[in-house]
């Protein structure tokens, strides 16, 4: 996984049309195996961007999540606050895992909120409870009884269609302000960032400058059209606190739904895990040490014991500085996986993380000097 730039993260977070009903069959949605109707919400017709269209159809579908880690009758009791956003009539709902777990907080195992609170926009608040959580993707379910309170889930959209430069839409409840909304753009995509609740990092964020604070965590961005495209999860700040400067992340809404569909049918998510760390092989690099590529992931490190070590890649043996670049050169360069082009050390995680599956056997193709070879690893589980 490639090196980050060291920067204070701090939590933010920051969704609802009409509908037409599907019926499909058991088992066969994303919605998991106990429904049998899906309620899909139109996207919003229009030519232009129109944030006050949005807001108005999609909001309704927006909540406040409060989360007591203590029992909420205890003197000491003090609440976490967040966003959600409604995604299925049954009364499935997303947000961050961060928000209703202490995970990135401290040392140890993250410990699930002992209560959760749901608040629409009315004001009335029902109980929620933890269908599960996956931590790696800073992504959690929660399900609430849809006959307490009227329903209007928010379509998703498809994060792969982003591009940079078009306009988003965040509602959310920055700093206890429910309901509110911001506008920006998207101002790059498929960025890897340093997650706040695992060691490893979150992929394929789409960063935006739409204003998002405290508070807006869990939230919906939406394009144009009124459909989640990612969930806020983190601002970067340059150490000044927890305000907004103008860099904020969202988990794609694809990767999400990869999360929602496994903790409904089995209450967990799971990795594959191949035990490396690399950076990425520019042609600065390859043409200095005879690579045979100018592209792919260089080998800086690998785990005792891991599937890597076991496969007998290669890791670095020496560090360079090549104009002004960091690297660790003499191992193995990965220039594809499962015939999938490797490109950097980004490409490496997102293959893995989104392709592959515990106990599968991959082929790592890999130069080592001007040789090229391919490595058969049999990925274990992330633990």
């Amino acid at each position: 996984m490639s090196r980050s730039a060291a920067a204070l993260l701090c939590l933010f977070g920051a969704v609802a049309g009409a509908t037409v009903v599907l019926v499909v069959a058991k088992g066969a949605g994303w919605l998991g195996r106990d429904t049998n109707t899906v309620v899909v919400q139109r996207p919003l017709t229009g030519n232009g961007f129109a944030p006050a269209q949005i807001y108005r159809r999609r909001s309704p579908g927006v909540v406040t999540v409060i989360s007591y880690f203590d029992a909420p009758t205890s003197p000491d009791a003090s609440a976490g606050q967040g966003s959600g956003f409604v995604v299925a009539p049954n009364g499935t709902i997303l947000t961050n895992a961060h928000v209703v777990t202490t995970a990135g907080q401290g040392a140890g195992a993250a410990a699930r909120a002992r209560r959760v609170y749901v608040q629409f926009a009315d004001g009335d608040r029902v109980t929620a409870r933890i269908v599960g959580v996956d931590l790696y993707d800073d992504v959690a379910v929660l399900r609430i009884d849809p006959k307490q309170h009227p329903l209007d889930p928010v379509p998703l959209g498809d994060s792969d269609r982003v591009v940079v430069g078009q306009p988003v839409a965040a509602i959310g409840s920055p700093f206890g302000n429910t309901n509110s909304l911001s506008v920006g753009v998207v101002s790059a995509i498929r960025r890897s960032i340093p997650s706040l609740t695992t060691r490893f990092n979150l992929v394929d964020a789409i960063q935006t400058d739409a204003p998002i604070n405290h508070g807006n965590s869990g939230g919906p961005l939406f394009d144009a059209h009124g459909e989640a495209i990612g969930i806020n999860a983190q601002i970067r700040s340059s150490g000044s606190g927890s305000g907004f400067e103008g860099v904020g992340f969202a988990v794609p809404i694809n990767s999400a739904k990869r999360s929602l569909d496994q903790l409904l049918r089995t209450g967990r998510v799971s990795y594959a895990y191949v035990g490396i760390s690399t950076e990425d092989l520019v042609p600065a690099v390859a043409r200095r040490f005879g690579y045979a590529v100018r592209h792919g992931a260089l080998v800086d490190s690998i785990n005792p014991g891991s599937p890597a070590a076991k496969a007998g890649l290669v890791a670095g043996t020496r560090d360079a500085l090549v104009d002004g670049l960091d690297v660790r050169v003499g191992g193995d360069a990965i220039v594809a996986i499962n015939g999938l082009p490797v490109e950097n050390g980004e490409d490496v995680v997102r293959i893995v993380a989104e392709r592959l599956v515990p106990g599968e056997t991959a082929r790592f193709s890999v130069v080592r000097g001007r040789q090229r070879r391919v490595v058969a690893v049999t990925m274990a589980a992330r633990g």
